[in-house]
């Protein structure tokens, strides 16, 4: 283990809690990425119990409780009660809270008040951006660009540090397949293997350097566990999964994050195996601290020890409180359940005195590690709130990491880019001007009203002189306005006079998102009926989708002969997407989640498993096959898919063995060519299927991917390696690792590949 790096004594020196104390805190100690576990700091240590024996019950409750602030029309402020709360010692943390001013005037409550003088911990929802908003996270994923992924999360964390901040609730590393459920915009896609890639570079992102350094914050990763598998894609629902299922999909990507260093954990709202997270000493307990060795603290998410009771698990908020507390619950979001009754449980026996010790050690030591005992104001710098937010880089950084997150689902004829000769353009659709749609949902304190460029804005500024861009919205992404005609007449004018039709559609942005469920993927309100009007002209059209899910488009994939899916894009989306349509930019995006035809083939992944009577192009016109009678079983998309405005072509797949022994490692290699016109960027996806275990397995597992970028002609050999570690699993009698046998492997720019080799794992 690396030593432990030390941060300079801050100029300011510590005033405040060495007279409560009787010593001074050592140097700020940090995490860092290389480093996930925290040496045993002597001095933190001998600090923290000298503070702890000083502390009563209540004051030790106090560091357990997470209230809210507000923000009202005329600025930030606390509910009636909290100030004194803070004041007395009841609340260690607050979310919600920002900004220099705002961030010093709470602290200053905490540290010259309080009886013992302990700052409080600020934290917030920094998501895909915190003043500068990135994608969408979905988006994000599909740039399948680890570098791009950590800067975003780097900026987003320097502003929110810069604003006050301590600590974000972020990432979200919830697999989910399902997208129906609204919160799948907020993850990574439906891939355990680059869902466990983007968690790691989000965690690095969001801390930097360290934990402590004053332009990171503490990463939070959530939601454990397994949210994402919500019945009914209904938010809030139950889950029931098999343990296997439970190991070997979602709770991998929670891992990759805490070995990145990520310093607390999140509960989810759902239930695992009958038990609310937020209760389940399994999760909290047996896998996070005695397997994982995690020696962070966990926080519950908004209310979540009191909805226990509704869910059934508990009698009232008491019991709840005591099950979340004895599960390894540290911190109540909210709730005020530790707040209100665990004084009494302590006394009662119900909640051991040494549980609380240590929920209040792991929070104290995480301010420690912030350095918040030198110095509780080193986040609140004015001047640095000043210099790092929305600068000329990070806006820059916001359009470019967009760009790479588009994906071209469709481009036929080379419709895109948008022919030079082209001089008049008609923006159509209710998210053609739109700014509070751009920057999506969880967007901080991103500007919804005057920041975001919008695409009509974007092509305007990009069409360059001659060129005439209309608008008209002319249709609703309003649920109610199905069947609805106003507003066509002015678009169909508008479109009709011009020479090229660009159809800006998708979804509000509150309806994906948390709590932002639906039963039907298509476009919502009248935008498709408004869309097959525009085809009828007879005009090029290109669809822009924005949205924050996989949509069911089955019509347009049909008849639209460009498609581009920009998610939301973010503060600079606009700009972003005239990139791409004009050809600036050549789209490299790959979906990190399947498209189906329809709601019906929910859920529709691509690492699903075969069945005793699969489907196959051989077996067409047998009756009892897995296969509906409508649609076909493919999706609309594959996980993987995307286009590029050049043409890659793949040689055979070349290994340098074909069998390998337990500890051995083989090499998979092919040469891409760019075959087109332009430079271009494609991603290397490398695919296995193991053939034969002692327990059922994925038809497609991704093992392996890299974006590679060539030039016109250019030829270029990719090479990975796979080793008997990446084909393990949880087999039969859940034990974890390989099995001897055969593996086809597959190398491609899709997920559905048909071309592959065969290799071995021997005995």
């Amino acid at each position: 283990m690396k030593a432990i790096h030390l941060l300079a004594a801050t100029a300011l020196a510590w005033s405040l809690a060495p007279a409560a104390l009787g010593q001074t805190p050592a140097p700020v100690a940090q995490r860092t990425a290389a480093n996930p576990g925290w040496q045993d700091d002597a001095r933190m240590r001998a600090f923290i119990d000298e503070l702890m024996a000083k502390m009563t019950l209540d004051e030790k409750i106090g560091q357990m409780t997470l209230l809210t602030s507000d923000w009202l029309s005329t600025g930030p402020g606390l509910r009636e009660g909290y100030e004194e709360d803070i004041a007395a010692g009841k609340v260690g943390a607050i979310f919600n809270a920002h900004s220099v001013a705002y961030t010093r005037k709470l602290q200053t409550l905490a540290v010259e008040r309080t009886r013992l003088k302990i700052p409080l911990l600020f934290g917030y929802d920094v998501i895909h951006g915190h003043r500068t908003i990135f994608p969408i996270s979905l988006g994000e994923a599909a740039s399948w660009d680890m570098e791009a992924i950590e800067k975003a999360a780097r900026i987003s964390a320097i502003e929110g540090a810069a604003e006050g901040l301590h600590w974000t609730f972020a990432p979200m590393v919830d697999i989910s397949r399902d997208p129906r459920w609204g919160r799948i915009s907020e993850g990574a896609g439906e891939d355990v293997y680059l869902g466990s890639r983007i968690a790691t570079a989000r965690v690095k992102g969001i801390q930097g350097k360290g934990i402590g350094h004053t332009d990171a914050l503490i990463a939070t990763v959530k939601h454990f566990a397994a949210y994402g598998a919500a019945q009914a894609g209904r938010d809030y629902h139950t889950v029931d999964m098999s343990m296997r299922e439970l190991r070997d999909t979602y709770l991998p990507p929670f891992k990759a994050a805490l070995d990145a260093g990520a310093g607390t954990v999140m509960t989810s709202f759902n239930e695992i195996d009958g038990v609310p997270a937020s209760g389940s000493h399994f999760l909290l307990t047996d896998v996070l601290r005695n397997e994982w060795g995690f020696k962070g603290f966990v926080v519950t998410d908004y209310t979540s020890i009191n909805e226990m009771v509704p869910h059934g698990y508990s009698k009232d908020d008491k019991q709840a409180g005591e099950q979340a507390a004895n599960a390894g619950v540290d911190m109540d979001m909210q709730g005020a359940v530790y707040l209100n009754h665990l004084a009494k449980s302590v006394a009662e026996g119900r909640v051991p005195m040494a549980t609380v010790d240590a929920a209040v050690r792991r929070i104290l030591e995480m301010k420690y590690r912030l350095g918040l005992f030198q110095d509780p104001y080193r986040f609140s710098d004015a001047a640095r709130e000043k210099a790092n937010v929305m600068t000329p880089a990070f806006l820059e950084a916001a359009r470019d990491v967009a760009r790479k997150s588009m994906v071209l689902l469709k481009n036929d004829g080379d419709t895109l880019p948008l022919a030079a000769s082209a001089r008049s353009i008609a923006v159509i659709g209710p998210l053609g001007n739109s700014k509070a749609d751009m920057i999506g949902s969880w967007a901080a304190q991103g500007d919804r009203k005057e920041k975001p460029v919008t695409v009509l804005e974007g092509i305007r500024a990009r069409a360059g002189k001659g060129v005439t861009v209309s608008y008209a919205g002319g249709a609703s992404y309003n649920f109610a306005d199905a069947g609805k005609t106003d507003g066509f007449a002015e678009a169909i004018a508008a479109a009709r006079g011009a020479d090229v039709i660009v159809a800006a559609m998708g979804e509000y942005w509150d309806h994906t998102g948390e709590a932002a469920s639906r039963t039907s993927l298509d476009l919502p309100g009248n935008q498709e009926a408004l869309l097959k009007e525009l085809k009828a002209l007879g005009k090029p059209i290109v669809l822009v989708l924005l949205s924050g899910r996989p949509n069911s488009i089955p019509w347009a994939a049909d008849n639209i002969p460009a498609i581009l899916h920009a998610w939301y894009p973010g503060t600079m989306g606009g700009h972003a997407v005239a990139d791409v349509l004009f050809g600036d930019y050549n789209p490299s995006g790959k979906l990190p989640v399947t498209f189906p035809r329809n709601v019906g083939q929910v859920p529709i992944f691509y690492n699903m498993k075969n069945t005793g009577r699969p489907y196959t192009a051989e077996k067409q016109g047998q009756k009892y096959l897995s296969r509906y009678l409508d649609v076909p079983n493919s999706p609309q998309w594959p996980f993987g898919h995307g286009l590029s405005y050049t043409s890659f072509s793949y040689s055979p797949v070349t290994l340098d063995r074909t069998t390998i022994r337990p500890g051995e490692a083989l090499t998979a290699s092919v040469t891409l060519t760019n075959g087109g016109r332009r430079a271009g960027t494609e991603i290397v996806q490398l695919y296995t299927h193991d053939l034969v275990g002692s327990v059922t397995r994925p038809v497609r597992e991704l093992k392996g991917f890299e974006r590679v970028t060539l030039k016109p002609g250019e030829t270029r050999k990719v090479t990975f390696r796979i080793s008997e570690s990446d084909l393990a699993f949880h087999r039969a009698d859940m034990s974890y690792g390989a099995e001897a046998g055969d593996f086809d492997l597959y190398i491609g720019g899709t997920s559905d590949l048909t071309q592959g080799v065969r290799f071995t794992l021997s005995e």
